[in-house]
């Protein structure tokens, strides 16, 4: 019996007609052509559905934010329109007579603030590749350590290698302080980790072609096959924690508000530092006096402080967010038939741990992980038990941490 001549099942072409064919459940086959139709009737719709997300309002960002960050309303707002205005003047049709200025941004604000969250937040409501680069990794070109390109490599492999879509997207550069110069003046020896890493960068952010290594590595060497990257249309956001910038800010302004007869009262050069009191009034030549280089300052027009949160606000970052850490912990224990319950009063005690020990909401992981992880390692053994509900009261994690700090001064 002679076997049956293949067909598509979706334009009826016959082998003497398409060469490849993919063969499907119940003899369906499709062949190399409809393939390749389809695969760009997909990569359309999938560009219609990015491009509907751009066209979102601030508010309508601002809102979907709301439900992932709780606090930092003025950063979430200043964030919601300059981002806004970089997608919209990516799209916009060229005009003989304006030409539309990248904005890249300066976030500052103590570690733990949510900085990290909210682009990584942005980042998948407009449904772009995001990196994140720590900028104490990088040196200087022809020096031990990363090229500053190396958070391009970064960008590609988060779109998969698809160079168009790496071009439009976002890129975090933290720890940006951490590379300050010393000193407003120039330096006159070699910087290769602080200032020579801040001239690096002007290029890059400002909008040019860069070579990125094609096998993924981050540093370039002879010979190797490169990537031709355009960062024209990839938004730089900067952050840091900037630690002693608040003590310039509180100079200037002490020095300026004690000035002649009727100054009132000289602020003490002792006096405890909030942050949250004097980031908002930083200046250009603040940031300069901090080691930031002019150069790299000009092309960062956009400048956004955080507070940092207190005690009531990380309580909500515990309770509120939708991807908040108590809720990924609880979900873990429902996939294993099991439920773990936070009594309200436990609540202070955790929060209370993470503002002595300085951490921010990003240390409320690892504070909860210190309270549930023997429960988790022991979770399948006690769920086969017929132990299938963990509860968690202020005593008994005030026990907890007790156990752990004799430990640690043992």
């Amino acid at each position: 019996m002679l076997e049956k001549e293949p067909v598509c099942s979706f334009c009826g072409k016959t082998k003497n007609e398409t060469k490849n064919f993919v063969k499907g459940i119940e003899d369906a086959m499709i062949c190399e052509n409809c393939i390749k139709i389809s695969h760009t009737m997909i990569l359309n719709a999938l560009k219609t559905n990015s491009s509907d997300k751009f066209n979102l309002t601030p508010k309508e960002i601002f809102n979907t934010l709301e439900q992932y960050v709780i606090g930092q309303n003025i950063a979430k707002k200043v964030l919601s329109v300059e981002v806004r205005e970089h997608y919209k003047r990516i799209h916009a049709p060229v005009s003989n007579y304006v030409d539309m200025e990248k904005s890249n941004i300066l976030m500052i604000g103590p570690t733990g603030c949510g900085k990290t969250l909210m682009l990584k937040t942005i980042a998948k409501i407009l449904n772009v590749p995001f990196a994140i680069g720590d900028a104490t990794t990088f040196t200087q070109a022809g020096y031990v350590g990363n090229d500053v390109e190396s958070v391009l490599t970064s960008l590609l492999n988060a779109s998969d290698y698809n160079v168009e879509r790496a071009q439009r997207g976002i890129i975090f550069i933290d720890e940006i302080d951490k590379i300050s110069r010393k000193g407003a003046g120039p330096s006159l020896t070699r910087d290769v980790s602080g200032e020579g890493v801040q001239q690096a960068l002007l290029k890059m952010i400002e909008g040019s072609t860069c070579l990125v290594p094609a096998d993924g590595s981050t540093r370039k060497h002879p010979n190797q096959s490169t990537i031709e990257f355009d960062t024209t249309n990839v938004l730089f956001v900067f952050g840091g924690s900037f630690d002693g910038l608040a003590d310039i800010i509180r100079k200037r302004v002490s020095d300026s508000s004690s000035m002649g007869f009727n100054s009132g009262k000289i602020h003490s050069k002792n006096n405890v530092t909030n942050v949250n009191d004097y980031f908002p009034l930083v200046t250009t030549e603040d940031l300069i006096k901090f080691g930031i280089i002019p150069e790299l300052l000009g092309r960062i027009p956009v400048r956004v402080t955080l507070d940092e949160l207190n005690a009531e606000e990380l309580k909500r970052v515990l309770i509120e967010p939708k991807n908040s850490v108590i809720k990924q912990y609880q979900y873990s224990f429902e996939l294993d038939g099991a439920s773990l319950i936070f009594e309200n009063d436990s609540f202070d005690s955790i929060v209370d741990r993470a503002i002595k020990r300085k951490v921010g909401a990003r240390g409320l992981r690892s504070i909860i992980y210190e309270i549930i992880g023997d429960s988790m390692f022991y979770l399948s053994d006690n769920v086969k038990n017929g132990i299938k509900e963990f509860i968690f009261n202020k005593e008994k994690i005030e026990n907890i941490f007790s156990e752990i700090d004799n430990k640690v001064k043992k």
